[in-house]
């Protein structure tokens, strides 16, 4: 199972909006592998199929080892719990099952149907983790959304003016290339946007990806959507991003005057597409709406949120970020720079926002901080 984690892993850049998974076929007498796949982009062979096109006839009672219930249902292919049972595999082992309403148990029980033995639940937090976004939009109708922030020793993200390249190294932004990479959208807000004139696509160039058995023209094939929150229509139309290949969607908040539908047309003449949402209570575009939007019409599994203060802040005080990926340079911006998060009304220690800390390491000269915000603070903190 674990050969197949890793296979799965091959997929992390292409499957979108498929889950990344992998599979291995063994002779069951004599644990020797026969053959493997994983499954490379949506629309072309499972993995399961992969590895039983490889194995042939030699897949006739052998034991086969997934990283995700096969499917039961035909899509763009057809249900692999059927193509494993064609073949003739005398046991299943799969890591999860699939939250998938199409799929949710159905694929096991056609096994198990056919007289096929199975187990479930080898390695499953490891597959687990191989698709967060593919399961946060299976059981929770929304992706998983990231949080990527570069940012000085002090917390500082950028000086008083806006410019902020570069604060990490080459290492760092290599590690970010290939954070977007496997995002199904790049998110940002407005004023991120204009001060940089961002671009927010992906480069082959700076994946340091080299090596990939896909190759890098296979891993840039699939530009991530890239969505920037402009509740006012306010992006210029000559912004950079609007000329990279790829879609640009535009979410502003719905406003029936002449004056955003004259903005709208111009916009979307220059390239990009418009969505308008209802507003929030702060009257700026509403955020979780935003997020099933993505989930439910784009497919989008994860969401890398690439942004300022005060569209991170926003994310992290409505409960919206899962994971944070923090890249701290040996340098200082003194306190007149740009902070880190905009979280008013913190005003006493009882309110702070506690994070857990999963993970720190180098990244060239630079420190990665994985951290995932928690929901309420820790009542241990809050006394004296």
């Amino acid at each position: 199972m674990a050969h197949a984690l890793r296979l799965a892993r091959l997929g992390s850049y292409t499957t979108q909006p498929n889950p990344r998974v992998g599979c291995v076929l063994v002779e069951a007498e004599t644990d020797e592998v026969i053959a493997s796949g994983f499954h490379v982009r949506a629309g072309e062979g499972h993995a399961e199929v992969n590895a039983l096109a490889e194995a042939g006839e030699r897949a006739l009672g052998c034991v086969a080892y997934v990283t995700l219930e096969p499917c039961s249902h035909t899509g763009r292919t057809g249900p692999c719990s059927l193509a494993l049972i064609a073949a003739g595999v005398s046991r299943v082992v799969i890591a999860m099952r699939d939250p998938n309403p199409q799929v949710a148990g159905r694929g096991i029980a056609l096994l198990q149907g056919a007289g096929i033995a199975v187990t479930v639940g080898v390695m499953e937090q490891e597959a687990r983790a191989l698709n967060p976004g593919f399961l946060s939009r299976m059981e929770r109708g929304r992706p998983f959304v990231r949080l990527k922030q570069a940012m000085s020793l002090d917390g500082r993200t950028a000086m008083a003016s806006g410019e902020s390249q570069w604060i990490t190294g080459p290492e760092a932004r290599s590690a970010v290339q290939r954070l977007r990479a496997r995002s199904s959208v790049v998110m940002s807000g407005i004023e991120s946007v204009i001060f940089d004139d961002s671009r927010l696509n992906v480069r082959a160039d700076q994946l340091g990806l080299e090596d990939h058995p896909l190759g890098l023209k296979a891993l840039v094939a699939r530009q991530p959507l890239r969505v920037v929150v402009d509740s006012h229509l306010r992006l210029p139309l000559a912004a950079r991003i609007l000329a990279q290949s790829g879609r640009t969607l535009l979410v502003c908040v719905a406003d029936e005057t002449a004056a955003q539908a004259e903005r709208r047309t111009l916009l979307e003449a220059a390239g990009a597409e418009v969505l308008a949402l209802p507003a929030g209570e702060d009257g700026r575009v509403d955020l979780e709406a935003l997020l099933r939007y993505l989930a439910e019409h784009e497919q989008a599994n994860e969401v890398l949120l690439e942004t300022g203060a005060v569209l991170a802040g926003a994310m992290i005080n409505a409960g919206l970020v899962d994971e944070m990926q923090l890249f701290m340079a040996p340098t200082l911006l003194g306190g007149e720079a740009r902070p880190l998060l905009a979280l008013p009304g913190l005003d006493h220690m009882a309110q702070q926002r506690r994070v857990e800390i999963r993970d720190i390491r180098a990244v060239g000269r630079d420190w990665r901080i994985t951290a995932v915000p928690l929901a309420s603070p820790d009542p241990q903190e809050s006394g004296d």
